[in-house]
Order: C-alpha cells, then structure tokens, then sequence
C-alpha cells in the first residue's frame, strides 16, 4: 500500500510539473509574440521615415538647382578665393549667381560678371557692408534668398565666410557643411576630418544646401570670359546688433599666404623673430609669401596672421619652403595639398621629410643664405 501511494505521489507531482511548464511555455509564447509585433512595429516605422527620407532627398535632388555665391569683399576689393568657389557652385550645376555688397558693389559688381561660368551678379551698394558685419550680412541674405530661394549658398572658407555662415544657417534652421573639398552630387559632399587625416563624405536634405568652400580643393575660375547679367538689389540695411570699429592688419607688399604661388615658412628651428630675416630675403628673391608654424607664432616670433596649419591659414602653393619646421600633423593639415614641398632640416627624422618632394638634411642658417645667394 505505502509503495502504491508512494507511485502514485510521483505520478502526481509530474503531472504538476508538466502543467508549470505548459503554463510557463504559455506566457514564454504570449511574450514572445508581443515582442515579436513590437520589433515588427518598429521595423515599419523605421522603414517607412527611412522612405520618407530618401524621398524627400531624391525630390531635393531632382529640383532645378541654383546657386549663389558670397563675394568676400576686403578693403574696397573682392577677394581672389572667389574664383574657387565658383569653380565648386559650376559643379554643384544650376546657374551661378553671384553677391557682391559693399559702398563700391555696382563697380566690383561689373568685373565679377566678366568671370567665367557665373550667370547673374547681385549688387547691393551699400557701406555698412563694406566690412562684411555677420549680422548685417546675415539680413541681407534673408532677403535675397526670400526673393530668389537658391538651393544652394556658397561662402569661401576665409574669416568673413566661417563668421557669416553659422548665423545665417540658424537663421535659416539648416545644418551647413563647411570647408567642402569635393561636391559628389547636389546634395553630397566631401570635407576634411580629424585635421585632414580622414575624408567624411556627407549627405544633405535641407531644402537650402549651405556651404563653406576650401579653396586649395578647386581650380581658379577663369577671370575673363563671362559676360553676367548685372542687377541692382535694395539694401537690407542695418540690423542694428553690432557695428564694425577698427581693422588691425598687418600691410606687407608680399603676396597672401593663401593666394601667393611661393610660400616660404619658417618653424621653431629659426629660435627667434630676427631669424626670419633670411626667410624674407628668399621670399623677396622668388616674389613669394612668407608662413609659420603654430611653434614659432606662440613662441612669439612672427604675429599670428603669418600661422599655417589646422588653426591658421590654408595653402596650396605651387612651392612650399618649409624651413626648420618639424611637421606637426596640425601644421600639415595647413600644407599638404602643395604642388611641390621642399623641406630644410637637421633632423633627420623630423616628420615633415615624409611628406616632402625634396628634402634638405642642412643647418638652415647655412643652407638658407646660400640658396638666397644662388637663385
């Protein structure tokens, strides 16, 4: 009797067991599927933004696109990074237009319409933006894309551009992308990362494309050739937030670091600010430009307009001289796009030999004075 009980407690607690776990698999199941229907709504969700994105992005890219460029206006005078930047609006596609403000527009106005590849120049006469105020340039901007509604704003990468493109992009809630080195479609783009070490290739979807561009990445448009229609805009005026006091620039009769077809720069290895005097006489001897790394301009040799690299000037010089300079990556992001490097040190394993066409294994204060002596 005890072992039929015994038999028959076993046969009951497995049939307990057995039904546990058909109720644990049930509720196992039940969960499942719920998850199962919450990452399959989350699937469609997904699939269908990602829709809505590459639609939105495949209508931006088929709209007819048109572009403006910015004039950086400097002391009465377009600057020269103009034509880079119409080089990369020509490959955006589209008409070129191109915005020319300042006292002096109408005649800047007529010398830019002769560029070749621009279709339309935008003059706005007007002396509070001879100094390219960002908040003044900001208004004016407003109103010309509220009549004309370009899919594309082009700025060159120099002072006056990075200042005015932030604000106008918040003004416009727009994500710009600046210092571009390649346009890969209406709406793609390539730019530096990482001090120029890595290339990012970035997609846009704004319905206003805002771009800064790095001049040393695109050809010089032709300055003679075109024959732009001229148009006259009414002043925005003043915004009234800030107001322009005084410019301190330093006057040279060399060329600009960023337009000069010679640079000649020097680094720590000249040990203090006489030294460059012999950079100076080079410079003069090939009608060139003279630079510095960030080493020689915080050590205080020469002032900072005069720094190359990553948080100075950008340069793509025919030749570049680079002088007693180690060749930080910061000071390469600056110069690596030179035509040709040419590079003086007595280190031998100083990095900026690995980067260099020619390079010179010599006591600068010996080489230097030489080479002046044999040119």
């Amino acid at each position: 009797l005890l072992w039929f009980i015994n038999i028959f407690q076993s046969l009951a607690a497995i049939s307990r067991l057995k039904k546990q776990e058909q109720e644990v698999t049930s509720v196992r199941s039940k969960k499942q599927k719920k998850t199962n229907f919450s990452i399959m709504y989350a699937l469609r969700q997904v699939a269908r933004t990602g829709l809505r994105r590459r639609a939105f992005a495949s209508a931006a890219s088929a709209r007819n696109a048109s572009s403006l460029v910015v004039a950086d206006v400097n002391n009465g005078q377009v600057d020269a990074s103009i034509l880079n930047t119409v080089t990369a609006a020509i490959k955006v596609g589209g008409p070129v237009s191109v915005l020319v403000a300042g006292g002096n527009a109408a005649e800047l106005g007529e010398s830019v319409s002769k560029i070749a590849g621009v279709d339309s120049v935008i003059t706005v006469a007007d002396e509070v933006y001879d100094h390219s105020v960002a908040e003044n340039m900001t208004k004016l901007l407003e109103a010309v894309q509220g009549l004309k509604s370009f899919s594309h704003i082009l700025f060159p990468a120099t002072n006056n551009g990075k200042n005015i493109l932030p604000r106008l992009a918040a003004k416009l809630d727009v994500a710009p992308v600046s210092e571009i080195l390649s346009v890969e479609s209406e709406t793609s783009f390539t730019r530096p990362m990482y001090a120029g070490n890595a290339i990012a290739t970035v997609e846009t979807s704004d319905p206003v494309v805002l771009l800064t561009v790095r001049g040393t990445a695109f050809d010089k448009a032709a300055e003679e050739g075109g024959s732009a229609a001229v148009e006259s805009f009414d002043t925005a005026g003043d915004a009234g937030l800030s107001k322009w006091e005084k410019d301190e620039v330093v006057k040279s009769d060399r060329p600009e670091i960023t337009a000069a077809d010679v640079v000649v720069a020097g680094g720590r290895g000249l040990k203090n600010g006489e030294n460059f005097e012999i950079l100076y006489k080079l410079a003069d001897k090939l009608n060139g430009a003279v630079g510095a790394s960030r080493a020689a301009v915080d050590a205080g040799y020469v002032p900072n307009d005069m720094q190359i690299g990553q948080t100075g000037k950008v340069c793509a010089p025919n030749l570049y001289i680079a002088v007693g300079i180690s060749g930080a990556i910061q000071h390469l992001a600056g110069m690596k796009d030179s035509k040709c490097i040419v590079s003086i040190n007595k280190d031998p394993e100083a990095p900026i030999f690995q980067v260099s066409d020619y390079g010179l294994e010599a006591d600068l204060f010996n080489a230097v004075p030489e080479l002046t002596e044999k040119i």
